[in-house]
């Protein structure tokens, strides 16, 4: 049996699709990639030497730029590709993780008669799966709340598939790869595949105070190191995680994040008390602001706009959710945590086989 993947712009499009791509490839499946000429999918890919199809890709977005004007032409192209990469394949079933750069393939596999499923992680879905939507067999979801945007009869609430060595981490060997001292709690800090500038500013703002208390290790995207806090103790710059992400997340005490789904879903399935930084509706559609506002309205979660980013009411938030870490920790083990892998991987199965 043969499946395509397909998904990209950042790393949350493509990590959970490791999960299954390992699951499959070990039951005898051939995988093969269709992504992005540059993006992060062709290098996380890479890395797990999955056989990969560059494709044209264009973003279609909601305001003016003078990128409306060419990026139309550069999805059709991205179409062509991908249909004689389907016609060529003939994989028995397309998976999408979602990203612009999935809308040319999954039309393509409609075009070719390949059935297809899509994976839509966040609590309201964004534009380029609501392309998708009516030319796919099964829309997956990670919380059930997503159900009342989506046809009835598709969706399926399987959350996201974790990878084992994130669920298995151990706080030790976390420790042990970052020379953390054991007796000192740890402070973990990142703003996704691509850092976030205000979170990284607000750290630095108040380092000193953090240091005081935490041991800090501020994952802060490529290019992003400060070199002049390098020799600071209880610091630790990172500009990614990759294998050690796991057992880092497993040491970490509290953990500062962006409000993406798939951190956000790491978060709540590892029980690790957080607080959320989401992106703000001007330089996004608001998605990460849903997802902190469902999860902080259930308990789950505790949240900080970036317009409400200050010092004193940053520094008193991280203290309350430190202090108060075994009852949010309690609160997490309510959270229901799904066999993703498991259960994707039947339904890939069953749609492959067209039951």
């Amino acid at each position: 049996m043969k499946i395509l993947f397909t998904g990209g712009g950042t790393a949350g499009h493509v990590t959970p699709n490791i999960a299954l791509i390992e699951n499959l490839r070990a039951a005898g499946w051939d995988i093969v990639y269709v992504g992005s000429a540059d993006g992060i999918e062709r290098q996380i890919m890479d890395r797990i030497n999955v056989r990969y199809h560059a494709i044209a890709t264009g973003k279609l977005r909601r305001y003016f730029d003078w990128r409306n004007f060419v990026d139309p032409l550069r999805i059709v192209i991205g179409f062509l590709q991908s249909l004689v990469i389907c016609v060529r394949e003939r994989p028995d079933v397309v998976f999408s993780k979602g990203g612009f750069v999935a809308v040319p393939v999954i039309f393509a596999a409609w075009v070719a008669r390949i059935p297809a499923i899509g994976h839509e992680s966040d609590v309201t879905p964004g534009l380029a799966n609501k392309l998708c939507f009516p030319l796919l067999k099964k829309i997956c979801v990670n919380f059930a709340v997503t159900r009342r945007y989506l046809p009835e009869g598709k969706v399926v609430v399987t959350g996201t598939p974790v990878r084992e060595n994130l669920l298995g981490g151990r706080s030790d060997e976390g420790r042990r790869a970052l020379g953390l001292d054991d007796g000192k709690p740890v402070l973990l800090v990142f703003g996704g595949s691509l850092g976030a500038v205000s979170i990284n500013r607000q750290i630095r703002d108040v380092l000193d105070q953090l240091i005081a208390k935490f041991q800090v290790v501020h994952v802060v995207g490529e290019g992003n190191l400060d070199s002049s806090l390098e020799k600071i103790g209880g610091y630790r710059q990172q500009e990614f995680l990759f294998e050690e992400f796991g057992d880092v997340l497993a040491a970490a005490d509290v953990i500062i994040a962006r409000a993406g789904a798939n951190s956000l879903y790491e978060l709540l399935v590892t029980r690790k008390p957080h607080i959320l930084i989401p992106l703000s509706s001007s330089v996004s559609r608001g998605d990460q602001l849903d997802n902190a506002r469902t999860f902080t309205g259930q308990g789950f979660s505790r949240m900080l706009e970036e317009s409400e980013l200050d010092n004193e009411k940053f520094l008193n938030l991280v203290d309350s959710v430190y202090d108060e870490r075994a009852a949010i920790t309690r609160k997490l083990a309510e959270f229901e945590v799904i066999d993703s892998v498991a259960v994707i991987t039947d339904l890939i199965k069953a749609v492959s086989k067209g039951t």
